[in-house]
This record gives C-alpha cells, structure tokens and sequence, in this order.
C-alpha cells in the first residue's frame, strides 16, 4: 500500500457537533435538531483550491488509492461548516475490482473498458474481496476518523446496480442509456445476472465501509431517472432494495438518492432507505408527501443555483426550508454535486444561511 506521511490531516477545528448529538445524525432518525444540518455532494473537489493544488500533482485515481491522499481530501470541507463528511472515493471503484478498466479523459469522464455486452463478459468478472480489492478506501475510513476525533460523522457510499451497470455497460456516461436499455429489454437474464453480481459486491462493499468507522450510508443511483417507473420496478428496485435491506442489521442511516426520479418517488421509498434524496426537479414538500413522513428527506437545491448572486441564493435557500416547514428529518443539501465553477465562499453562505434561519426558527 502506498504512504504518505499522516501529519497533514489534521483539519481546521470548527464550532461543530460530536456525532452523539449531531445534528446530521438525528436528522436522518426524524428525530428534533437545533439546526437544520447542510453537506453537500461532492463537497471535497474541484471547486476548491485545495483541491486543485493536489490534482497538479497527483491523478484522480491515484489520489483515491493513497488512503492519506483521499483522507486528506475528504477533511477539506470542514472549514465550510458543514455537518457531516463524506468519503473521497467514486461510484466506480467496485467496477474495477470486477475486472473493469477505469481511465477519466478531460472533457470526456469516465471510461470503462471493455464495456459489458453479453453473457460471456458477465461470466469473465472477477471474484472479488471487498477488503482485498478496495481495502484502501476502508484505510482512508479508519483515517478520516481517527483525525475528526468524533467531532463530524462520516458518510461512505456506493453506487447502486442500475448505475453501475449503466456505466459498465455504455463504458462510460451517457444521455439516452441506449445499450443499457437494450440489454435490459433484449436478454434479461444476462441482465439480471449483472445485477445479481453488483448487488452483491455492493452490499459486502458498504458493509465493511460500516465496519470499517462509517456512521451512515449513501445509496446513489444517479441515473435511474433514466428509467420509467414499470422498468425501475421490474429491473431495478430488487436489486437497491437487497442492499438496503442488506444494512438494516447495522443500525446506520441509510440514505437513497437518485436524479431525476419525481415519477419514481414512492418506488425509491419502496425499495427502502431512512432517508430519500431527491433532486431540484420536484418541489420539495411534494417529495416528502410521495414518500412519505415517516422517513427522512435531503435535497434539494439546484447546484447551478450556488452559482448566482447572494440574493438568488438566499431566496432559494428560504423556500427550501419554508417547504420542510421545520419538521424534522430534512436534511439540507443539493439535488445532485457541486459544479467546478463554483465559487467555495458561496457554499459556506448556504451553510451559514441554513444554519441561522433555522437557530431564529427556535428549533
């Protein structure tokens, strides 16, 4: 394994809460907060200078693979406030322990090589042991918390199935998931074998992540919007659903998001989650009342929003917490990742914003 001295993750020390009375914790139980909690997706990367200063120098993966790299990545947000971190890895990594190759090219994301087309490619993934193949994300787990000292909780996370295979499958990003769906449609049960394989590898990935020190779990399904509520139902929600059911024993928040899914809403819910994710595509008192009150909520501002004047953000950032209405389990967030261009001070004016509307509320 790669080292690097530890010496340097010591992170700055803001006024925040220990995770027995964090407020990002309670909130995803529903139970009462002082304040609404903030993080954001993707709150440790480009937009940060930081950030930036260690990319000239190291490749993406690399930074990922170096557990005091990616520790030191994931400590970056501190200093904005926000009440919770999340692990420094990507939805991908498992793909690469099943045999994947896995390049970032400017202007163009993620490729993987060889896509999966067929039976055959399905029966040539690797066995995998998650502690073997990704032990280097549970070393920057164990990293992250012995250098927060319990002052934040620690989210870890995966990508759900349909996302994963998405990628595998278009060997990359895509915008109408052609190859996908026609495997879907075309050979099901090369496709329900893919997925049985990811469900599997990411329910063991999540599960040792929990071992491993991390306080609650994301489930992001980011593309499932892609899909129309009788597919998701078909070909998507059992697999989502074993993971999540799968982390039920561990006692952790388990969170569910995906984009573009305000014609899913109850079906994500369905397939289980404390807590739902939901993007800027739906107001978000109406998620909360598809999903339901007896779950959590996080969500849901417009990322590109983060880019306006402070007086857009601050209107914004007002109707969002006029629809929670302060009932708790909301948790404050974007709809999905923060932009590169985005400005860091802007960030931590929303998690200052949120922060003292809701101590005023009197909550």
């Amino acid at each position: 394994m790669h080292t690097r001295p530890i010496s340097n993750l010591q992170s700055p020390t803001p006024e925040t809460h220990s995770p027995t009375t964090s407020p990002f914790l309670a909130a995803c139980w529903r139970q009462p907060t002082d304040v609404t909690p903030v993080w954001f997706m993707r709150q440790a990367g480009r937009y940060m200078p930081e950030y930036r200063a260690l990319r000239e120098k190291y490749g993406l993966l690399e930074m990922m693979r170096i557990p005091e790299l990616a520790a030191q990545v994931t400590l970056m947000p501190l200093r904005l406030g926000v009440d919770t971190l999340i692990l420094f890895a990507d939805i991908l990594l498992p793909l690469v322990a099943l045999g994947f190759d896995l390049t970032f090219v400017p202007g163009k994301g993620p490729v993987l090589d060889p896509p999966l087309r067929n039976a055959d490619d399905v029966a040539r993934l690797r066995p995998v042991k998650v502690e073997e193949a990704l032990g280097y994300v549970l070393e920057t787990v164990h990293l992250v918390r012995a250098a927060v000292e319990g002052r934040v909780p620690l989210i870890g996370f995966a990508g759900a199935p349909f996302t994963l295979a998405s990628y595998a499958i278009e060997g990359g990003s895509s915008r109408h998931y052609l190859r996908t769906k026609r495997l879907m449609y075309e050979d099901p049960q090369t496709w329900h074998a893919f997925m049985d394989r990811l469900a599997d590898v990411t329910l063991a990935y999540l599960r040792a992540q929990v071992r491993a020190g991390a306080q609650a779990i994301q489930l992001f399904d980011s593309w499932v919007g892609a899909l129309s509520p009788a597919d998701y139902r078909a070909y998507v929600l059992p697999y989502s659903q074993r993971i999540l059911d799968g982390l039920a024993d561990l006692g952790v928040p388990r969170i569910h998001f995906g984009t573009g899914t305000a014609g899913m809403l109850p079906l994500l819910r369905e397939a289980g989650g404390d807590v739902i994710g939901v993007d800027w595509r739906i107001d978000l008192d109406r998620a909360w009342a598809l999903v339901g009150y007896d779950v959590g909520i996080q969500g849901n501002l417009d990322p590109v929003v983060l880019l306006a004047p402070r007086e857009v953000i601050a209107r914004e950032v007002r109707r969002i917490l006029r629809q929670a209405n302060g009932r708790p389990g909301h948790i404050f967030n974007l709809g999905h990742g923060i932009l590169p261009e985005t400005p860091v001070e802007n960030v931590a004016f929303v998690v200052e914003m949120v922060h003292q509307m809701t101590i005023d509320d009197g909550r």
